[in-house]
């Protein structure tokens, strides 16, 4: 008989799979537990219509990824820090620094997670900081830290 599996069933498969399994098994476990439902043609049909929508759901966020990563191109945020009386910050300059400057500056809005600064940065000076926007997408943020 062929199900599809409503939840993860160890052994079987993953959520929205279609699995054949024997007629005692799906009858007398899965379906009762609702693990599973029969496939028929409705359910096949949801299946299908939400495997569509996952898919242009991704190519919509692939879409917006590239075109942030293309205004990302040749933008410098500038960033102004004071210094301490010895000539060093009292600190560094943090993702969520420079993702605020980035949307007051410019309107491009990234989180701060995404954004990967390799090194700390203690001095003025420009800097490139990688922003890894959704995967295998991905642009640099010129830094410009100044007085």
């Amino acid at each position: 008989m062929k199900v599809v599996l409503l939840q993860d069933v160890k052994g079987q498969g993953k959520k929205d799979e279609i699995i054949t399994v024997s007629d005692g098994y799906a009858r007398n476990y899965l379906i009762p537990k609702k693990l599973a439902a029969e496939a028929d043609a409705k359910i096949l049909n949801d299946i299908k219509n939400k495997e569509a929508a996952k898919q242009r759901k991704i190519e919509l966020e692939k879409k917006a990824a590239k075109e942030t990563a293309e205004k990302l191109q040749g933008v410098i945020v500038k960033i102004k820090i004071q210094q301490g009386a010895d000539g060093k910050f009292y600190g560094s300059v943090t993702n969520k620094d420079i993702a605020e400057a980035l949307l007051e500056q410019h309107g491009i809005e990234i989180d701060k997670r995404k954004l990967v600064i390799n090194d700390p940065i203690k001095a003025y000076g420009t800097y490139t900081v990688d922003a890894k926007i959704y995967p295998e997408i991905s642009g640099k943020i010129n830094v410009l830290i100044h007085d």
